[in-house]
């Protein structure tokens, strides 16, 4: 164990798949010896992204706050990792020559030869894969929380989205057997985790390469299934593939919660079209009319882009149209930024970055609005809460702790002491915010992760195949 006595960090950038990358990073860290730091890290490990411009400046911007630190402290290594690593590759080095490791989206496991070989040559190593190594799921994880977890149904994305850059490095998509999806959500569900949120790049395309374009709805149902498991998420669909099978599956598994996060991008056809986004508003409003006919209580978000190139304010407004129609219960804006190597990066009509953050600010008074109706609609309601942390207020015999609804709402509670991370709690809602709600708690759950939470333990897990066993990769912990 080449790590053992050694201490490190991860610092996550980006979406959810790099979160789960960056569990796993963490997992295979540890059992290569490594423990987690509580101080000074032997190690840091950037987990990038490159969806963004405003991503590079704060990588390096943090590598550069770290020179002067490895400077003195000898020994001490960095690592850069994820989707901006995979792009830039040596020029990370040529940057910030101070960076021990570079390693890509494709070889996460590689890291700890990595460092070694890097602390015993005393030079700097990058390797990038081109195709996926060993998909993640077959690594050790380091999870975050004893409740939840992030479970992996694909990697790689075959859409062609022209302000998207994750493809060229995230490869084709590739699919797991669902053999080993639902394996590894029973192991999960056997340790005391209670929801579990499946991760593609577009989940509901699950399938496609195994020759079943509805696997997705049958693998929402059958992990719906599991003993002891409460609650189903997954995370991104597109509206392509968005079928009445996922939504009747959705609906019909108590399991399955009532929550969907779905892109938009624009509400104008025009740009959806030069965004090469194969669906139109007309279509993406109707799969919400039938999702919230199936589920009236369904909370909808998405994902919304002002500024693409050549955007006017006609597409501008059918977007605001588009959005109020929706009624989501919240949205993430962005402000079209160009990355090089995508097309959108080099098409004409650029639009002015005082426009586009003019468009910006219309557009989140927009959402806000619509936000602030749905959180105020839900006032007088019963939520089930699972709780995630407390801030630690407290007032005599009471408490506030956070959590997530079943429709994934933000819930602050004040409830009765002795509620933990990993319980679950049923309140009624007394208050609603744009993005939280207020409640006061009616009932209590202890469960096997609160104990878990209690015990001060973070599990580290290894995966299962579909008969159980654990794939030659030692446990770090029971």
């Amino acid at each position: 164990m080449n790590g053992a006595g050694r201490t490190f960090e991860v610092r996550t950038y980006g979406c959810q798949m790099n979160v789960h990358d960056s569990e796993r990073i963490a997992g295979v860290l540890e059992a290569d010896g490594w423990a987690p730091s509580s101080g000074e890290p032997d190690l840091v490990v950037f987990n990038t992204c490159a969806v963004r411009e405003n991503a590079d400046n704060r990588l390096y911007g943090n590598l550069g706050h770290l020179a002067p630190v490895k400077a003195a402290r000898p020994g001490m290594q960095i690592a850069v990792g994820g989707c901006l690593a995979q792009k830039d590759g040596a020029t990370v080095t040529t940057r910030a020559p101070w960076v021990d490791v570079v390693f890509g989206t494709h070889n996460l496991g590689s890291l700890p030869v990595l460092l070694e070989r890097a602390r015993v040559e005393g030079a700097s190593q990058v390797e990038l894969r081109e195709a996926l190594e060993t998909f993640p799921s077959a690594l050790p994880a380091r999870r975050h929380a004893a409740y939840s977890a992030w479970v992996s149904i694909s990697v790689g994305c075959n859409n062609s989205c022209t302000f998207c850059i994750v493809p060229s490095l995230r490869g084709v998509e590739r699919n797991r057997p669902m053999t080993d999806v639902l394996a590894e959500v029973g192991a999960l569900a056997a340790q005391g985790v209670l929801e579990v949120t499946l991760l593609g790049q577009n989940v509901n395309s699950y399938g496609s390469d195994l020759g079943d374009r509805g696997a997705f709805a049958t693998l929402l149902r059958r992990a719906g299934e599991i003993e002891g498991l409460e609650r189903v998420r997954f995370t991104s669909p597109h509206p392509r593939d968005f079928s009445a099978d996922v939504i009747a599956a959705m609906a019909q598994t108590p399991a399955v919660m009532p929550q969907l996060h779905m892109p938009l991008q624009s509400g104008s056809d025009r740009v959806l079209r030069a965004m090469r986004r194969s669906y139109r508003s007309a279509r993406y409003l109707q799969i919400l009319r039938d999702v919230r006919a199936a589920m009236p209580h369904a909370a909808i978000t998405t994902d919304l882009i002002v500024g693409f190139p050549g955007e006017t304010e006609a597409d501008f407004a059918q977007t605001l149209e588009v959005a109020r129609e929706a009624d989501f219960a919240a949205a993430f804006t962005f402000q079209y930024s160009p990355r090089p190597g995508t097309p959108a990066a080099s098409m004409p009509d650029q639009v002015p970055p005082a426009v586009v953050a003019e468009r910006y600010a219309r557009l989140t008074e927009v959402v806000e609005t619509t936000a602030l109706a749905q959180s105020r609609a839900q006032v007088g309601r019963s939520v089930e809460v699972l709780v995630t942390d407390g801030d630690g207020r407290k007032d005599g015999a009471t408490a506030r702790v956070s959590g997530r609804a079943r429709d994934g709402r933000l819930v602050h509670v004040d409830a009765g002491t002795g509620v933990r991370p990993g319980d679950v709690v049923d309140a009624t809602v007394t208050y609603g915010a744009p993005h939280h709600l207020v409640a006061s708690m009616t009932a209590h759950r202890r469960t096997r992760a609160g104990d878990a939470w209690d015990a001060g333990r973070t599990p580290v897990t290894a995966p299962t195949t579909a008969a159980g066993t654990l794939l030659g990769i030692p446990r770090v912990r029971p």
